[in-house]
């Protein structure tokens, strides 16, 4: 399969007369949408079986706009990039931890180990190891795609995918000159912006809120509340629950700087993934005593399937997919590396013999809002944060980490393969960006024709479920 490269200049929507993955308005677009019918299917089966509901809503949103549909097909997107000539890719390159699913909103604040409000990458699900380039490839069609939502041209985009890529390799190149990049954070202190407004507002936050949401008090006891999305357990499910946190603790990393929680279980209730990436996953939620018996210092720890990465789908590498014990224990592990500072409830269990991710829902977790950056001067102090935040996570988990999967430092692998070439690698993302940013219209258009006329097996678009 040839690179990707800008054929056309215009507006994204413009008919794309030679597509580098083989569709052609005259007539090769039904193979394109076969590959993409086939690709979700062979991706999700087991969970569209397991509830077919959970994945028409999740298709449903997915058919909203080109943005929702590309944020949902992370599988589409490796299988694009298992058949891509990758330049940027070596021995090295190839094998560095990726967060796995990098899109512009998936960037936001979180408390680290050390009680800092951070700035940082978000969302692990998909976190597996990989090309350095594939992250850097999928933000940047992601912004692509956003930008065009806000109608701005070709050239702005441009510019301002150039900013990320350069403020990603200038912190790259930075972490080659220190010793302590796993302390290097982007906090209020050394940002600007939206990104120190939403550090800020982080700040504001409190447990309260967030369990005066979540639950009730009856008799100065406080439970769940009952609503749609709680599920109450019968009493064997709520033993296996119960045995899974028990083996979960054993995964913790103690606090180095804040006090244990008790782990006395106050209440167990059954949900479920309701993201566009979440749909399907089984999970729980346990209410946990808090860091003494005041009712405001409560904890609700979230226990949640894990899923199959998609980079996993298209990496070979017997060594690495033998590192993880099951899916939930690769989403901790792999946050723990790309955080570096992660926070101190991050762990792992089985319950049914089936692995799940265990982390706290916090109230101190807010995503970055691009509804108000319409702006491109509003924007590039943004994405140049972005790019420092992409780069901290490439380096963080190398070989100065607590696991032996990235034997060298990320940093110097990177600044050697790039080497004099960073007009050239600045160049190539940025086409590539505008590229797939194209097809991915493209194949959202394909994708809801699809499911419109119930071509998706099982899953249609007026309500029939999966064959068995």
């Amino acid at each position: 399969m040839q690179r990707l490269s800008r054929r056309l200049t215009g507006a994204y929507g413009s008919p794309v007369p030679h597509s580098p993955f083989g569709v052609t308005p005259g007539g090769t677009s039904d193979e394109r949408s076969q590959l993409i019918v086939d690709t979700l299917v062979e991706a999700f089966a087991d969970l569209m079986r397991a509830d077919a509901d959970a994945f028409r809503t999740k298709f449903r949103k997915m058919a909203a706009d080109p943005f929702a549909f590309y944020r949902g097909s992370a599988c589409l997107f490796y299988a694009d990039m298992a058949q891509l000539d990758d330049p940027w890719s070596d021995e090295r390159t190839s094998r560095v931890w990726i967060q796995g699913d990098l899109h512009a909103e998936n960037f936001g604040t979180y408390m680290d180990a050390q009680g800092r409000i951070v700035f940082d990458v978000n969302d692990f699900d998909e976190a597996y190891l990989g090309h350095v380039s594939w992250d850097l490839r999928r933000f940047a069609a992601s912004f692509a795609l956003l930008a065009w939502s806000k109608a701005l041209g070709d050239e702005v985009i441009a510019d301002l995918l150039r900013t990320y890529l350069t403020a990603y390799l200038d912190q790259v190149e930075a972490f080659t000159r220190s010793d302590d990049d796993r302390s290097f954070a982007l906090t209020r202190e050394n940002t600007e912006g939206a990104v120190r407004d939403t550090i800020l507002a982080t700040t504001g936050r409190s447990r309260l809120e967030l369990l005066d949401r979540m639950t009730v008090v009856e008799d100065f006891e406080r439970r769940f509340a009952d609503n749609r999305r709680n599920r109450r357990l019968d009493d064997d499910e709520r033993e296996r629950v119960l045995a899974a946190l028990e083996h979960y603790r054993s995964t913790l990393v103690p606090p180095r700087r804040r006090r244990d929680v008790t782990f006395d279980v106050k209440d167990v209730v059954g949900t479920g993934g309701f993201g566009i990436g979440s749909a399907g996953l089984p999970a729980y939620n346990v209410l946990l005593e808090g860091y003494d018996q005041a009712l405001e210092n409560d904890v609700v720890l979230s226990l949640k399937q894990g899923n199959v990465a998609a980079p996993s789908r298209v990496v070979r590498d017997a060594e690495v997919r033998e590192a993880f014990e099951h899916e939930g224990h690769r989403t901790a592990v792999s946050r723990r590396a790309l955080q570096a500072n992660a926070s101190q409830f991050l762990g792992w269990t089985e319950v049914d013999g089936v692995g799940f991710v265990v982390a706290e829902l916090s109230p101190y977790e807010v995503d970055l809002e691009w509804d108000d950056l319409t702006e491109p001067e509003e924007m590039a102090p943004v994405l140049v944060q972005l790019g420092r935040a992409t780069a901290k996570m490439h380096c963080v988990g190398d070989a100065d980490s607590d696991h032996t999967l990235v034997p060298f430092q990320t940093e110097e692998a990177i600044t050697a393969l790039v080497g004099d070439r960073r007009e050239e690698f600045v160049a190539d993302l940025v086409d590539f960006a505008h590229g797939y940013a194209r097809q991915t219209q493209t194949d959202h258009r394909l994708f809801v024709d699809a499911f419109r006329a119930g071509a998706i097996p099982g899953i249609s678009s007026s309500g029939s479920h999966l064959e068995s």
